[in-house]
């Protein structure tokens, strides 16, 4: 006689089972809508390549559709201000949070261009190629870390720091911050190095020791090349000598042009010094749960902005917790929470995080397969688990600034570590759940993300879901 064996849900799927009604397939929200790569008509984003980040034109689609009204809108992860931007552009009032250097530097550009004097930058322009090399260069205005040392070659990192001195030099400082981020914009075409994954990789001309297969980037501009063209485009775009700018026609589409408001920092600290019931809606992407560090892939940016190693390393730990090196913060969180006489809600974080089944579970897992060493890292557990932790303080906090009826908008991407799927998209709602926010919709895109070759190597190809979560305040 055989014995029954029965087969229980893991807490995954009955967390997949009460939502299964909140996720609906969005065929109006591509993978290009929801990317980077719809912006590519926007002058900002052809003139400097940012990846991390959303469309302008998902802003405006959820802006428009679920609120009848302009107000104030909040991206605590603000990139390079996707949302701050296409907000203004509809006439809201926009504030965000970035900690990455890289993206307060372009949003800095960005607020520069209203002020600009277009005939002013042309003419220096059209000059300064007789006055660069004449600049007398006393120190470097460009230290390297170990992992940019030599990225480019001698005459071309001559140039840029003339070029830097040169750009010191300038009285109008919107014109100085328009030169600064012309070269800003081209490190990467100029170097020897190549944005891959997370890492830079490096062209066989470099003289660095390099093993394995060549690389051959094909051409590297020269400075002067890689400049002239990069501030003849943006002219092009700023040219008031046109039948009407692409800027013009911004300007002429807001009717009541509110200010954007930059706050720097990390918003794990700067969240929880906003006013409650502040926001009418939040829109923003945290970085992802897997493993790219900003902080590698930018390393040329961040070291043209003037970071030097130990403070990137800071920055690499300060940031949300998504590569293997990140620490862990709930000490430093605790501390926080109780100079500010907010104890009380660290602990109701700590409470929601810890009473997540589906969250318990995944640890749980990852720690198991940690110790079988079917991990390919033994950080990623803790990253994992740290990553949702912050995140559940980041989801507390929204809640508290959004107005009652506000709206949050978050994209992410659900991640698979060891064969494991990890239901981001589900965990992080259930969080909100917690936190006074109703799960309207969890929007599916049609296509969603593969998992890495290694992985699919190991236990076939699957994709996990791509989303887009719509949780409305109570």
């Amino acid at each position: 006689m055989f014995k029954t064996v029965e087969i229980f849900p893991s807490e995954r799927e009955k967390l997949f089972e009460r939502l299964a009604d909140r996720l609906e397939t969005a065929y109006n929200l591509s993978r290009k809508v929801v990317s980077f790569q719809a912006n590519k008509e926007e002058p900002i984003y052809r003139w400097f390549k940012y990846k991390e980040g959303f469309s302008s034109a998902l802003v405006k689609y959820f802006l428009t559709e679920y609120s009848p009204k302009v107000g104030k809108v909040l991206d605590p992860f603000a990139g390079v201000g996707t949302t701050l931007f296409a907000g203004q552009e509809l006439g809201w009032e926009s504030f965000g949070i970035e900690l990455l250097p890289v993206g307060t530097f372009v949003m800095q550009t960005r607020q520069a261009l209203n002020k600009i004097d277009v005939e002013k930058l042309m003419l220096i322009s059209k000059k300064m190629w007789l006055e660069i090399p004449l600049c007398k260069i006393s120190e470097s205005y460009i230290n390297h870390i170990s992992i940019t040392k030599d990225a480019f070659s001698d005459e071309t990192e001559e140039y840029l720091n003339k070029y830097l001195k040169f750009c010191s030099q300038q009285e109008d400082k919107y014109i100085q911050t328009i030169l600064r981020f012309a070269a800003f914009s081209v490190l990467e075409e100029i170097s020897y190095t190549r944005k891959d994954g997370q890492y830079l990789r490096w062209d066989f001309r470099s003289k660095r020791e390099l093993s394995g297969k060549p690389f051959d980037k094909g051409k590297i501009l020269s400075f002067e090349e890689a400049v002239k063209s990069k501030i003849s485009q943006i002219i092009q775009d700023l040219n008031p000598n046109k039948s009407i700018s692409l800027f013009e026609q911004l300007e002429q589409s807001i009717t009541d042009k509110k200010p954007v408001n930059i706050i720097e920092g990390s918003c794990l600290e700067q969240l929880p010094k906003l006013e409650n019931d502040t926001f009418d809606f939040i829109i923003t992407s945290p970085p992802y749960c897997n493993r790219y560090d900003y902080t590698r892939t930018y390393a040329l940016e961040l070291v043209y902005l003037g970071y030097d190693n130990d403070q990137i390393r800071n920055l690499r730990q300060t940031m949300l917790s998504c590569t293997v090196e990140n620490k862990e913060k709930i000490e430093y969180l605790e501390k926080f929470y109780t100079s500010i006489n907010q104890k009380k809600a660290f602990e109701k974080v700590i409470e929601v995080y810890n009473n997540s089944s589906a969250m318990s579970e995944v640890n749980g897992i990852l720690d198991e397969l940690n110790k079988l060493g079917k991990l390919n890292n033994n950080n990623i557990a803790r990253m994992v688990k740290n990553y949702f932790l912050e995140l559940c303080f980041v989801i507390y906090e929204m809640a508290r600034v959004t107005k009652s009826g506000g709206y949050c908008v978050m994209v992410n991407d659900n991640v698979r570590y060891g064969g494991e799927e990890i239901p981001v998209d589900l965990i992080l709602s259930e969080f909100a759940e917690n936190f006074n926010f109703n799960i309207n919709k969890i929007f599916v895109l049609p296509k969603g993300k593969g998992n890495s070759s290694q992985q699919m190597g190991n236990y076939g190809r699957t994709e996990v879901r791509k989303c887009v979560y719509l949780w409305q305040k109570n």
